[in-house]
């Protein structure tokens, strides 16, 4: 009698990971990138490699489109944006050729924009389009990167002036379903983003933001494998819980003077850090330091589960 009691809960455990797996196929990974300088949209770099890597996956399997919050754009109050503006111009960036950048046609996706506009609403958030935002190099440095030959219809995010985590993470929540319709969902800002704590000199003189004369500092490197940790370690609501911890880490405030670079990892959070997302592999595929202490580390969150089209 007992065996079969215990054949049953293993039968019924089964069918729970059966579920579970079942649920989560078809959901596109999620990827949290570190943007970093300027002088990473001109430069080669590992993480630039990664980035066209993982743009070349994406299109393999036929995304639908990008959503994307970044780190430069956030609305006082409590209000949420979603950019509508059907002809942006690019805002200009310093320390980089035009050629790099000025030519590369954007792609906004209005109807998307609309969907997630509604969803937010929907879930409770004072969302609403703004049809005259310019898109700014923390999102056209990434999509540049992966997407070189054409831009994919792209959505982006504003964030929430007050940076709340919570906020944040509810947010990619609230977006996740939009996985299981093939779109690509990323956070674009950074592991380690301390403009205060960098070392500018050798970029200012020599034009090389990847010079190290020192070794980045106790700081940026403890906080940088804290993030890590979190990232490759954890999955699911425990991501969440992590990731919201990490802005209590004591040398936080030393890797971020301002919240604005690490709300994106609480977008990614929200975004793949549901139950059925437990046990979601993730992988730290690429890290450049730059300016000494600033670190910009790639991470993707969940793995591709479609076959690719031919």
């Amino acid at each position: 009698m007992m065996s079969l009691e215990i054949s049953k809960a293993a039968h019924h455990c089964r069918g729970i990971a059966h579920n579970k797996l079942k649920a989560n196929m078809g959901l596109t990974p999620v990827h949290f990138f570190s943007h970093g300088s300027t002088m990473m949209l001109g430069e080669k770099s590992e993480s630039a490699d990664y980035w066209r890597r993982t743009g070349e996956e994406a299109l393999a399997h036929n995304i639908k489109g990008v959503i994307i919050m970044g780190a430069h754009w956030d609305c006082l109050g409590d209000k949420i944006e979603v950019a509508t503006n059907p002809n942006p111009d690019k805002s200009p960036v310093a320390y980089v050729q035009p050629d790099k950048y000025i030519n590369y046609k954007l792609n906004p996706d209005l109807e998307t924009a609309q969907r997630c506009i509604d969803m937010l609403t929907k879930e409770g958030f004072n969302a609403s389009g703004n049809p005259t935002f310019d898109w700014i190099h923390d999102v056209y440095l990434i999509l540049i990167h992966m997407f070189p030959n054409g831009c994919p219809p792209t959505t982006i995010i504003s964030m929430n002036a007050r940076y709340d985590p919570h906020y944040h993470m509810k947010v990619g929540a609230t977006l996740r379903p939009l996985r299981s319709e093939n779109y690509l969902l990323i956070g674009t800002g950074g592991a380690v983003h301390n403009l205060y704590r960098n070392r500018w000199a050798p970029m200012l003189r020599f034009r090389d933001n990847f010079a190290m004369e020192t070794p980045p500092e106790e700081w940026a490197l403890e906080f940088r494998q804290a993030v890590e940790d979190v990232i490759t370690k954890t999955s699911g609501p425990a991501l969440r819980r992590a990731m919201t911890r990490l802005m209590k880490h004591p040398q936080y405030r030393d890797a971020h003077a301002t919240d604005d670079h690490f709300m994106a990892a609480m977008f990614v959070a929200g975004a793949i850090g549901d139950f059925e997302d437990t046990g979601s592999p993730a992988v730290m595929g690429a890290e450049s330091w730059e300016l000494t202490n600033m670190c910009n580390s790639q991470f993707s969150l969940g793995s591709w589960s479609r076959d690719i089209s031919v």
